[in-house]
C-alpha cells in the first residue's frame, strides 16, 4: 500500500489488531452499548466489520488516506472518513478504537474532556489500560476523571495479536460516563487542580499533603479524610473515586461544589 502523506507505519503507529478472541470481546462490549458508533483508527477494518454487523450507524476514521479509501470501498454501509482522531468531532454516543500507542495520552485526555459520548471501548498499551482501570492504584488522570467516568479492564492482548507486533502487549479498556456524577460539572476544574496538587504534594502523611494542597489547617484535612473513610497513612493512589469526591466535598468551601 502507498505511503500516507502523514508518514509511514511507525509515524502513524499502525499496529493492526488481528487477535480474534480480543476482537470477539470488543464486539461483545460494544453490543452492550446503545447508539451510533465512531471508530477511531479503523486501519484495515478488522473491528469495523464487526461494528457494521451490529446494524447501527457506524462512522470510521483513519489518518491514512489510502486505508480509508480502501475501507470505504469494501464497507459501503459504513461512513469512512480520512480524519485525525485528535481533531475529528467526538459527538457519537459510542467511541471504539485501537488507539495508536504513541497517541494514547493525548487521545484519552481529549476523550475525557468531551461532553457528548457515553461509552468508550479502547485498545491501549497493557500498562496504560491497567493504570487507567485503577489496577495497582489510581493515577492522577484517573483520579481527576473518576467523579464523572468509570473505568474497566477487560483483558490483555498479546503483542503477537497485532500486525506488525508492537514492543508491548495491549489491553482492552472501557470508559463509561456516570449517569449520576459524584460531583457537579461546575466543580471539575477546581477538583482537578486539587487532585493534581495532592499527587504532586509532599508530606509525611496524607493529611499533611491534603492540608498543603487545599491550604487549610491539618485538623480540617483530617476531618475531610475521616468523612471520606480515608486513613491518613494511605497514599493518593489508594483512594477510590467516591473517596476522592467525598474528601473534596468535605473541604471548607466545597460543600456545594462551587468552582
Amino acid at each position: 500500500m502507498p505511503r500516507s502523506l502523514h508518514g509511514g507505519r511507525h509515524e502513524l503507529g499502525q499496529n493492526f489488531l488481528t487477535h480474534t478472541p480480543s476482537i470477539d470481546r470488543i464486539d461483545a462490549l460494544v453490543r452492550r452499548t446503545q447508539g451510533p458508533i465512531l471508530e477511531i483508527g479503523a486501519g484495515d477494518g478488522a473491528l469495523t466489520r464487526r461494528l457494521a454487523a451490529t446494524g447501527r450507524r457506524v462512522t470510521a476514521i483513519d489518518i491514512d488516506e489510502h486505508r480509508a479509501r480502501g475501507l470505504a470501498r469494501s464497507l459501503p454501509s459504513v461512513s469512512v472518513r480520512h480524519a485525525d482522531a485528535l481533531r475529528h468531532p467526538l459527538t457519537d454516543p459510542v467511541i471504539v478504537g485501537n488507539i495508536p500507542f504513541h497517541l494514547t495520552t493525548p487521545i484519552l485526555r481529549r476523550l475525557l474532556g468531551e461532553r457528548h459520548w457515553r461509552d468508550a471501548v479502547l485498545v491501549t498499551q497493557w500498562e496504560v489500560a491497567r493504570k487507567r482501570a485503577g489496577v495497582g492504584g489510581q493515577t492522577m488522570m484517573t483520579a481527576q476523571s473518576g467523579p464523572w467516568f468509570s473505568f474497566g479492564l477487560h483483558g490483555r492482548i498479546p503483542r503477537s495479536g497485532f500486525t506488525p507486533a508492537p514492543s508491548v502487549d495491549g489491553g482492552i479498556l472501557t470508559i463509561t460516563r456516570r449517569d449520576d456524577p459524584l460531583l457537579p460539572a461546575r466543580a471539575r476544574r477546581s477538583y482537578e487542580r486539587f487532585v493534581a496538587a495532592v499527587f504532586s504534594g509532599r508530606g509525611r502523611s496524607l493529611d499533611h499533603i491534603v492540608a498543603g494542597a487545599a491550604r487549610i489547617d491539618r485538623r480540617l484535612a483530617r476531618n475531610a479524610l475521616a468523612r471520606a473513610g480515608v486513613a491518613h497513612r494511605m497514599l493518593p493512589r489508594d483512594l477510590t473515586a467516591p473517596q476522592w469526591a467525598e474528601m473534596w466535598m468535605s473541604l471548607p468551601g466545597n460543600e456545594r461544589g462551587a468552582d
